[in-house]
């Protein structure tokens, strides 16, 4: 299971068991968007092989309201 949280300059993520950061940046060099337009479902592609999307996606401009 992968744990998330956002903030204005990236996302603490664990893993695998493993707590590592993602940074603004770098989220949106690999998505190709800005940040406030990444979803949450964007960022689990980034760090899960073969994530479990259920739900709707939400924007990080969203969560972080």
């Amino acid at each position: 299971m992968t744990t998330m949280s956002f903030d204005e300059k990236g996302v603490d993520a664990v893993y695998a068991g493993t707590e590592f950061r993602l940074e603004k940046e770098m989220i949106e060099d690999a998505t190709e968007k800005p940040y406030p337009d990444v979803t949450d479902h964007d960022v689990i592609k980034l760090i899960e092989p073969n994530p479990d999307l259920s739900g709707e996606p939400r924007r990080i401009a969203d969560i972080l309201d």
